[in-house]
């Protein structure tokens, strides 16, 4: 009995206006986002890699110390193509000097700032926003909507147990929304090999395990959206439920967690942070002073009482190991 109530239920999902719609929407922004993000870590990549020739060049043609400069670029990661996460935000090279502090600087929203205010579509914002609010749209209705139609009481006509028949609600639910999900998903995962994005084995672990995590994430909605239509008489009132809990859970309930953590740990702030630095940088330079005052003091002592050519002799005999004493301190 359960299998044939599942069969019903997905039965019902496959052949109902909802399905059409949501297997095109997830596959035409899912495939969308990853083709964008591939193009767009391609790009990152192609950049990346001339910026490291034309460093070697520059450190190769040096001519003097003094000229002498060098730029870390951060590599791109192909995971951004499923999460931009914070890449566009951090900076995607730092300048190692011997006076200037190491900070990533010149990121891709910095460069384009228009981007930073529509942020970027990804896998990661489909699954957060569209996939759980269609988790909502295929389940709000799928228990008191039955009641409403009058098929309820036929179906309990059997002497069904309700855990089964929920049970049944909620498989063929799920299975009714993964399946739209999963077939661009299974696309995208190909859309990388066509494109020759290569992946370490780690993260290739981290992909399966982000898409599980993604599956499990609008399976909650889909819990959820049962649930109130459970407990609710009439369809509408569990639609207005599961909005109002879907508003709380994407948008304000994760807000409130993020100052929540901001209140239980200190975090200091970017200022702070610059005057610890400041501070360090101060101290540190004040002691190497001092070390180079009393090196040149201990060699004014070893001098002393000689004869002016005898000075110059012995400075020159002690030149290089007085370099590389001072080079040891700063």
């Amino acid at each position: 009995m359960f299998r044939i109530l599942v069969q019903k239920e997905l039965k019902t999902i496959i052949q109902s206006p909802k399905f059409v719609t949501t297997f095109l929407t997830c596959s035409i922004l899912i495939l969308l986002s990853v083709y964008v993000g591939i193009q767009d870590y391609n790009y990152s990549l192609n950049k990346y890699i001339a910026a490291q020739n034309l460093v070697k060049n520059e450190m190769e043609t040096a001519s003097a110390w003094s000229e002498l400069e060098n730029k870390i670029y951060r590599k791109p990661n192909p995971l951004q193509i499923f999460s931009a996460g914070i890449n566009n935000d951090l900076g995607r090279f730092s300048l190692v000097a011997r006076f200037k502090d190491v900070k990533l600087e010149s990121s891709s929203y910095s460069e384009d700032p228009i981007f930073a205010f529509f942020r970027y579509l990804d896998f990661t914002f489909i699954v957060t926003i569209v996939l759980s609010l269609f988790a909502i749209l295929f389940t709000y209705d799928s228990v008191n909507g039955e009641k409403e139609s009058g098929t309820l009481k036929l179906v309990f006509s059997n002497s069904i147990p309700r855990s089964k028949f929920l049970g049944a609600k909620f498989l063929g639910s799920w299975l009714g929304l993964i399946i739209p999900v999963s077939i661009p998903v299974l696309i995208s995962i190909l859309f990388l090999l066509l494109f020759n994005i290569s992946l370490t084995s780690p993260q290739w672990l981290t992909l399966i395990l982000y898409i599980i995590t993604s599956f499990g994430y609008f399976t909650f909605f889909i819990a959820l959206g049962i649930m109130f239509s459970s407990f609710t008489k009439t369809s509408s009132s569990s639609f207005l439920i599961s909005l109002v809990a879907w508003i709380s859970f994407v948008f304000i309930i994760l807000r409130i967690g993020t100052m929540l953590a901001g209140q239980f740990v200190d975090i200091p702030s970017i200022a702070e942070i610059e005057n610890m630095k400041d501070s360090f940088s101060k101290a540190k330079l004040n002691e190497q002073f001092e070390k180079i005052e009393q090196l040149k003091l201990k060699r004014e002592n070893e001098i002393q009482g000689m004869s002016e050519s005898e000075k110059e002799i012995y400075k020159e005999e002690k030149e290089w190991e007085w370099m590389k004493e001072e080079s040891a301190i700063t």
